[in-house]
C-alpha cells in the first residue's frame, strides 16, 4: 500500500499525513446535496393564478346579493391571513366537528385584539381551511366597519354584513353558516387588566335571530388574541375628536409609530363548543324575552368556563 502523502501545516512547528479520500478515518461532516423544489408544485400555483387573473377580466365569478365574492375571498383576501394562522399566531382549532358541514349555523364567540379584530379573521380561516367542510365564515359587523373606505368594501367582498337581525336572519335562511361576537366594541377595547372576562352580549338579538330561523347556535372560545395589543390605557379625548370608540395605548403603540400596530406573536386557541339547538322551540320562542335572556346567559356562561379551562392549560403566553 502506497504511503500517506505528507502536507505540512501553516503556522506550527508540526506536520500530519492527510487521511486517504474515502478511508473511514475520513474527518468532518459529508456534504448534503438539497433537494430542488418540486417544480410541478409552482407549476401549480402559477397555472392557477392566470386561472385567477382570466376569471376576473373575463367576470366569470359570482357575487351574491350582499356583495360576497367568493372567489376574489379565498384567492387574494385570505392568501395573507393564512401565514398569520399556521406560522404566526399558530393557531390550534379543536372542536371543528361541532360545526355544520352544511346548513345554517350560528357561531357566536368572545372578542377582542384592541387594535385589529383579528380574532374573527382567525376564526374565518379555521372553518375555512380547517373545517371538513370548509365552509364561509359570513361575519356580522359593527357600522364603523363598513364605513371605513376600501375596508367596508373588502368587508362586503368577503361575504360579511351588517350586526343586524334582518341581515343575519336572512343569511341563516339561506342555510349560511354567520359568525357573530356579541361583546362588540366593550370587548375589543377592554383594558388588559380585563382580558377574558367577558363584558355584555347585549340585547340577545343573535338569538332572536337563531329562534326565529331554527339554526343551531355554536359557543366558540379564543385565547391568545387578548394578547397581541395589550391595551394599558384609552385617550378618550383623542378618541372623541376622531369619531372612534377608543385610542388605545399599548406598550408598541403609538411609540413606536406603524411598528406599533405590528401584533404581538401570541399562541392562540380557538374551541367549538357542542351546538345549542333552536329548532325544538315554537314559532314565538323569540318573542319571549325571558327565554331570549336565559338562552344568551346560558351561551355567555358556555364560554366564559371554557375561556378558564383553556387558561389554566396554557403555560406560557408565547409558546402556549
Amino acid at each position: 500500500m502506497a504511503e500517506a502523502r505528507v502536507i505540512p501545516i501553516r503556522g506550527g512547528g508540526r506536520e500530519r499525513a492527510a487521511e486517504p479520500r474515502g478511508g473511514q478515518g475520513q474527518r468532518g461532516p459529508v456534504p448534503v446535496t438539497p433537494e430542488p423544489p418540486d417544480p410541478s408544485v409552482w407549476e401549480q400555483k402559477i397555472t392557477e393564478a392566470m386561472a385567477f387573473v382570466r376569471r376576473r377580466l373575463t367576470g366569470e365569478y359570482e357575487v351574491d346579493e350582499f356583495g360576497f365574492d367568493p372567489d376574489l375571498t379565498d384567492n387574494l383576501l385570505m392568501t395573507p391571513l393564512r401565514p398569520l394562522y399556521e406560522k404566526y399566531f399558530r393557531v390550534e382549532a379543536t372542536g371543528l366537528s361541532n360545526v355544520p358541514a352544511e346548513g345554517a349555523a350560528l357561531i357566536v364567540a368572545n372578542h377582542s385584539g384592541t387594535m385589529f379584530p383579528m380574532d374573527s379573521l382567525m376564526t374565518g380561516v379555521a372553518v375555512r381551511d380547517h373545517h371538513p367542510g370548509n365552509r364561509h365564515l359570513r361575519m356580522l359587523g359593527a357600522d364603523l366597519v363598513f364605513n371605513v373606505p376600501v375596508l367596508g368594501a373588502l368587508a362586503r367582498k368577503a361575504g360579511h354584513t351588517l350586526a343586524c337581525n334582518p341581515d343575519a336572519e336572512r343569511l341563516l335562511r339561506r342555510g349560511e353558516l354567520v359568525g357573530v361576537w356579541p361583546e362588540g366594541f366593550k370587548g375589543i377595547g377592554k383594558p388588559f387588566r380585563d382580558r377574558y372576562k367577558l363584558q355584555r352580549f347585549g340585547r340577545g338579538g343573535f338569538v332572536s335571530a337563531a329562534l326565529r330561523t331554527g339554526a343551531p347556535i355554536v359557543p366558540c372560545s379564543i385565547v391568545g388574541a387578548e394578547e397581541i395589543y395589550p391595551m394599558l390605557g384609552d385617550l378618550r379625548p383623542l378618541a372623541r375628536l376622531l369619531g372612534l370608540p377608543y385610542f388605545p395605548l399599548t406598550p408598541t403603540f403609538p411609540w413606536l409609530g406603524p411598528l406599533g400596530l405590528v401584533p404581538l406573536p401570541s399562541k392562540w386557541y380557538i374551541e367549538f363548543g357542542e351546538p345549542i339547538r333552536t329548532d325544538g322551540f315554537d314559532q314565538h320562542a323569540a318573542e319571549d324575552p325571558m327565554l331570549v335572556f336565559n338562552l344568551t346567559d346560558q351561551i355567555r356562561e358556555t364560554i366564559q368556563q371554557t375561556l378558564y379551562r383553556l387558561l389554566t392549560q396554557r403555560r406560557n403566553v408565547f409558546l402556549g
